[in-house]
């Protein structure tokens, strides 16, 4: 039994060490476009180029990441992102710095 709780403890602080970092995975997935605005992709951290997508809803913008729109490819450039964290990637490209 301490070595099953052991076991339990180290597996929960090292799934705490690999949080999600928005920042990086906005860097190695995201900015390629959305830091210069590629085929229409909003702006990274341009509020206005993000409002009118903002106004469709959080739901439909992932729905639209996990899918696939225009050029971007389904889930972008992020394949092991999780609905979550497509929603922290929205979050933080959507707004000002």
């Amino acid at each position: 039994m301490k070595k099953l709780l052991v076991l339990t403890t180290a597996l929960i602080l090292s799934a705490s060490a690999q949080a999600f970092d928005v920042e990086a995975k906005y860097n190695q997935a995201c900015a390629a476009c959305h830091a210069v605005g590629v085929a229409g992709a909003p702006k990274a951290f341009d509020p206005a180029a993000w409002a009118p997508k903002l106004a469709t809803g959080m739901d439909a913008l992932v729905a639209s990441v996990t899918q696939g729109k225009g050029v971007m490819p389904p889930k972008g450039l992020c394949m092991d992102c999780s609905a979550d964290q497509f929603k922290a990637l929205i979050n933080y490209m959507s707004k000002a710095k």
